[in-house]
């Protein structure tokens, strides 16, 4: 399938590199040209003139942007051009009913809208094994799967249109959790006075391992940050989970509140940019006293 590729952040970048490995990638686009250049640049792919001139070319587009607003945005716009029957495939993560809103403009024009959120970190895009969570029409993904095989390993249908992005907001509160668990039990570690490198390759063999552990736990023990997955857009993330929780049944959760309450304060002393396992920054703070 013709395939575009509107916003080309680190995990889009990667996901239009791929698909175009693949043979598929038709058009892309950006709201800063710069990196939509550099694109096209390493793939030889055109820059659509526009989003509406993107939509009338592309029989699948992907769009992956950062906020809900971002992607009603995008939705409107490409809506007016865009040609009955094609597939859009939303892998941001946003609110279920920001999922429903947009695939409600789309179906006026006779397209498809699924909320593709992807699991898998910025490693995951640059190797094409995302794994993806999808909600809506189960046709349209059974059209796009092979396609969309070129940048996700394991594609799930959960349900309908916004059962994508609830089953995202699990995994993200999942992932608030691994990060406090992970974080806090290092930081403890280290407090206890123990060899830190031995005791990560230790605990990662037994009940305790996961991947945040192996993939995070010794550049965390070295302070080193780099961005896998952007810490300020895990608290966006986690507030709509809150959102969400609220509407369905006026409740809130104590790992949400308190992921909130840490990534705020890392946020305001300039570690919104890094990742996540910045977190150990703030329980090191915590239990030892000493800053990072």
């Amino acid at each position: 399938m013709r395939t575009g590729v509107i916003g080309l952040g680190a995990m889009g970048a990667y996901m239009a590199i791929n698909f175009h490995k693949a043979g598929s990638l038709h058009r892309i686009w950006n709201r800063s040209r710069g990196k939509a250049e550099t694109i096209a640049k390493e793939t030889g792919i055109e820059i659509a003139e526009s989003l509406e001139r993107l939509a009338e070319e592309c029989e699948l587009i992907i769009t992956c942007v950062s906020r809900d607003e971002d992607v009603l945005s995008v939705i409107e716009r490409i809506s007016a051009s865009i040609t009955p029957g094609t597939i859009v495939v939303d892998t941001s993560t946003v609110a279920a009913d920001t999922a429903k809103k947009a695939a409600e403009i789309l179906q006026k024009q006779g397209a498809h809208l699924l909320d593709c959120p992807v699991s898998g970190g910025v490693e995951g895009a640059k190797n094409g094994s995302l794994a993806m969570m999808v909600g809506g029409d189960e046709s349209a993904l059974d059209r796009a799967r092979p396609t969309l095989e070129a940048i996700a390993t394991n594609i799930a249908y959960i349900g309908p249109t916004g059962s994508g992005q609830s089953c995202k907001a699990v995994n993200q509160l999942m992932a608030a959790g691994i990060n406090q668990a992970v974080t806090e039990a290092l930081a403890f570690g280290e407090v206890m006075g123990l060899d830190m490198e031995r005791v990560v390759d230790i605990v990662a063999s037994g009940a305790a391992g996961n991947w945040f552990l192996d993939h995070r736990g010794k550049n965390m023990l070295a302070g080193s940050y780099a961005p896998g997955f952007k810490l300020a857009l895990h608290h966006k993330d986690m507030g709509i989970c809150q959102s969400m929780l609220k509407n369905a049944c006026d409740a809130s959760l104590p790992m949400i509140e308190m992921t909130l309450i840490h990534y705020q304060r890392l946020m305001d002393e300039g570690y919104g940019n890094e990742d996540i396992s910045a977190l150990f920054r703030l329980k090191r703070q915590q239990l030892a006293g000493s800053p990072d």
